[in-house]
């Protein structure tokens, strides 16, 4: 019985088909489309790379697993159309990385495929990609451009993990998923709109965004996950939907300027130390919401009930602007918001004020350009 699988073993090793090459490229055909092929190595010399769209009249159609792992003398890549799909690690510490040229043909960009290529500065995300993987670009720490096209939906947890380079993202309304930790420790990233496809911010998906002083969550969220902005010590206020019914515990513990938390609804269920270390913020309710008591998350509650005045003498045209007081019995931020149709409903945000515990005067020079107009205060 040795000796049968023995021979058996040796048999498969001497008919273990050898590597096909082609140029710096090694390669293999795709089963069961034969006339299709997957690059799965790399090895030349590095500098500006070109991958070849036929190979030995074949289409390449993947870029594979680790096909150019670790290539520290690659500067640029530049992938033909014919590509689809960039698989797990694909370009994995490729340091000295510093640009690719991705096409509109590629539909998923795989897990860790440009992780730790620390000199990619900028990327283009073609709008033919719904997902973007895994850890995808997780500490590429000189990319400060990330350009999300409408098409993707997914962004998997980690896809942007520190990427200190960043300061701005925008995510489209096409994108349903943010995963675990995925601007986790940008620090750098002073500004992140959220869109209104997605229900759930999940676990540290901003934490340590040091430099993030504002964040506006849409109406569309019902969860803040646990610690999901935990340590973002430069974040000054936040408003809070009423669609939220959970934030999870350490949601922003230790935010340390946190000094306003708006909140549009009634009390959500609180998980512990939501503002642990958040020794300066109060929280602001509004008028005819439940369930708020003197404290919340063991910060003090404040009404949040500012007024428009219109009985006194500074109500109307005031020096060639229309204007008027605001009162609030409190501190707090007001947003003055202006429609010009009711029917339309479409309130734009045009003036913000600090309370003080006293009134303000706002005035609108514009109001002799429009033929009708009505004004409206919001929280931040």
């Amino acid at each position: 019985m040795k000796v049968i699988l023995f021979s058996l073993a040796l048999s498969i090793i001497a008919t273990t088909a050898p590597a096909l090459q082609f140029g710096d490229f090694t390669y293999e055909i795709n089963s069961p489309d034969t006339n299709t092929v997957t690059i799965t190595d790399y090895t030349g010399s590095g500098g500006a790379v070109v991958i070849p769209s036929v190979i030995t009249n074949k289409t390449v159609t993947i870029i594979g697993y680790q096909a150019f792992f670790w290539c520290t003398d690659l500067t640029s890549v530049t992938i033909p159309d014919s590509v689809t799909t960039i698989w797990d690690r694909a370009f994995y510490r490729c340091t000295g990385l510093t640009s690719i040229t991705i096409p509109d043909s590629i539909v998923t960009i795989e897990s860790q495929a440009f992780q730790y290529c620390s000199n990619l500065t900028s990327v283009t995300i073609p709008d033919s990609v719904t997902t973007i993987g895994y850890e995808a670009f997780r500490e590429c720490f000189s990319l400060s451009n990330v350009v999300i096209p409408d098409s993707v939906t997914t962004i998997e947890g980690g896809a942007f993990y520190l990427c200190t380079g960043l300061t701005n993202v925008t995510i489209p309304d096409s994108v349903v998923t943010i995963g675990n930790e995925t601007f986790h420790y940008c620090t750098n990233l002073t500004s992140v709109t959220i869109p209104d496809s997605v229900t759930t911010i999940r676990y540290q998906t901003f934490a340590s965004c040091r430099s993030l002083t504002s964040i506006t969550i849409p109406d569309s969220v019902v969860t803040i996950g646990m610690a999901a902005f935990q340590s973002c010590t430069n974040l000054t206020s936040v408003t809070i939907p009423d669609s939220v019914t959970t934030i999870e515990g350490w949601a922003f513990f230790d935010c340390t300027s946190l000094t306003s938390v708006y909140y549009q609804g009634n009390a959500p269920s609180l998980g512990s130390d939501v503002f642990s270390g958040d020794d300066n913020a109060t929280v602001y309710y509004m008028l005819g919401t439940t369930g708020w008591g003197a404290m919340f998350g063991g910060r003090p509650t404040v009404l949040w009930n500012p007024l428009i005045q219109t009985g006194d003498s500074n109500f109307g045209v005031q020096a060639g602007a229309f204007g008027f007081n605001i009162t609030e019995s409190e501190s707090g931020l007001v947003v003055v918001e202006f429609c010009t149709n009711m029917i339309d409903d479409i309130w734009v945000p045009i003036a913000t004020n600090t309370m003080n515990n006293s009134s303000v005067y706002f005035s609108d020079p514009n109001y002799t350009n429009l033929q009708e107009g009505f004004y409206r205060l919001s929280m931040p």
